[in-house]
């Protein structure tokens, strides 16, 4: 059953379809696929836990055995060789040999990186289904509605529950790309190509001081359109933009941006002191490094710990500055595996007592209770587990820590027994 609607720019339908509401033994059969899954969940959170406490102390002994060992350059213009296979840090401004250059729009810029985004004006469905029990059948109201977007990826129309009316091309005329500078330096260091992808903070390029490339292509804004009419485009139109990373220099073709600068450099000037002005100005200019010293190129080093350190920062950043940060970065990331490691077990651990759910989902009242009480269990268990997994993983480097947790661990259970009246007493 559909039902057809048009609200303005934005068409939209509903489908309703239906099935028997399934048996006891359909949904035991189905719980038991889930448990299968839940197990597969539960060993991977193992894992996950485990691996990471040994990440994050390994990540923790490598930064501080590069903070101990770094040695700041007092120059990035000549190459020492006492610092041979040393691990130096310098900051500096970056350059490269030549511009970025896009010969199809005429777009040229002295960075690090010059990417090209093309968007489609093309068809997008949207999808919001709800399920409700109605006569014995479990029933599935979706609606679909459909609007036109830009989009950076071809939407697949074919895909779609009413591709009449709303199909999209299979394909760009134009592709997105990315083009890097071969050789980036630091003074008078070359940059790895690890130290290279770390330079990703791309800004949109102004184009207001370009012509239309074509003549079938129009600029409006910061955009060039293969559009007839880029006030109301048809689905298929393209747009293109430009975003670029590593500013590294003066360029003549940067036009309005460069006025951009010029403007914020004479808003900051007048409005604070000039220290905090030369100091915003160097983080658009500069960048920090940390990496070992081979000859003139800066690489990886690797520590004793077995952990790789290639730092790059935008701005002029102390050693004790990038270290810092570094920590912190280690500490978010160690937390968040921490979370998804106790989400994975818990979910595993539901997985495999949703059969007892299952048993008895035709009583309400006892269904519920079961659920909250199933729920309660998986959260202390997954919890139990978690602390006991991460005092595995410190065993071998922090052993009091690793007791410390081993003990904690024991306290979601004794929480849970503790709400348990015992029978006896009943």
């Amino acid at each position: 059953f559909q039902q057809f609607s048009d609200t303005g720019s934005r068409k939209e339908h509903v489908k309703i379809t239906s099935e028997p509401k399934p048996g006891f033994l359909e949904r035991l059969s189905e719980t038991s696929g889930g448990m299968v899954i839940g197990l597969v969940t539960f060993l991977l959170a193992f894992y996950l836990l485990f691996t990471n406490e040994g990440r994050a102390l390994r990540t923790a002994k490598s930064l501080d055995e590069g903070l101990s060992l770094v040695v700041p350059l007092d120059s990035i213009h000549s190459i020492s060789q006492q610092n041979e296979g040393r691990l130096v840090h310098l900051a500096g401004v970056l350059s490269t040999s030549k511009p970025l250059f896009d010969p199809s729009y005429g777009v040229s810029i002295q960075a690090v990186k010059l990417k090209r985004n093309v968007e489609m004006y093309q068809w997008v469905e949207y999808e919001d289904s709800k399920e409700y029990e109605e006569n014995g059948e479990i029933k599935k109201e979706t609606k679909y509605s459909y609007d036109t977007e830009w989009k950076s990826e071809v939407v697949n129309s074919r895909n779609f529950d009413r591709e009449i009316g709303h199909k999209n091309p299979s394909a760009m005329a134009v592709e997105s790309f990315t083009a890097v500078s071969p050789n980036v330096q630091v003074g008078s260091f070359v940059l790895s190509k690890g130290l290279v992808d770390k330079i990703d903070d791309f800004k949109q390029l102004s184009l207001s001081h370009l012509e239309d490339p074509h003549a079938d292509v129009t600029r409006r804004g910061d955009y060039f359109y293969h559009s007839d009419n880029p006030r109301r485009p048809e689905v298929g139109d393209l747009r293109v933009s430009f975003f670029y990373a590593g500013l590294s220099g003066d360029d003549p073709h940067l036009g309005s941006a460069a006025k951009v600068s010029l403007q914020m450099f004479l808003y900051f000037a007048s409005s604070v002191p000039n220290s905090v002005t030369s100091k915003y100005f160097s983080l658009s200019s500069k960048v920090t490094v940390i990496a070992r010293q081979r000859g003139d190129q800066l690489v990886p080093y690797h520590t004793k710990p077995g952990d790789v350190l290639e730092i790059l920062y935008p701005g002029d950043l102390s050693v004790e500055e990038v270290f810092q940060k570094e920590q912190e970065s280690n500490t978010m990331k160690t937390w968040a595996l921490r979370g998804a490691g106790w989400l994975s077990m818990f979910v595993g651990i539901s997985l495999m007592t949703r059969i007892f759910y299952t048993l008895v989902d035709w009583f309400p009242v006892v269904r519920d209770l079961v659920n909250i009480g199933l729920k309660a269990f998986a959260v202390c268990v997954a919890s139990s587990l978690s602390l006991l997994t991460i005092s595995v993983g410190w065993l071998f480097y922090r052993p009091l820590w690793a007791l410390l947790l081993a003990l904690l661990s024991i306290v979601p259970i004794l929480v849970a027994r503790s709400r348990v009246p015992p029978k006896k007493q009943q």
